[in-house]
């Protein structure tokens, strides 16, 4: 999974694509994006976190874009779980 596949991953959710915002920041969306750390001579980062009024919240940086996407794939299937919208298949 990476930053290119990681929306179709979260439709099969049934994660609506409003919140979520790949590349870009916006406000009310989970935002995943990819930064360069001037720190460490430009070397590339990914970022998590949510946006809404201008203000991140749940950040996260990462050094890898995959265990990036697999955090917010995991925050947002956890997300659908506790709202009800997936689950374990009956009889499991």
């Amino acid at each position: 999974m990476n930053a290119e596949t990681i929306g179709r991953w979260l439709e099969t959710l049934g994660v609506p694509p409003e919140v979520v915002s790949i590349g870009t920041e916006a406000d009310n969306a989970w935002c995943l994006l990819r930064t360069e750390l001037p720190e460490e001579d430009g070397v590339p980062a990914w970022e998590v976190f949510w946006r809404e009024q201008g203000n991140r919240y749940d950040w996260a940086r990462f050094s890898n874009e995959q265990v990036a996407c697999h955090y917010l794939f995991g925050r947002l299937a956890w997300a659908q779980v506790a709202r009800g919208a997936v689950g374990v298949l009956p009889g499991r």
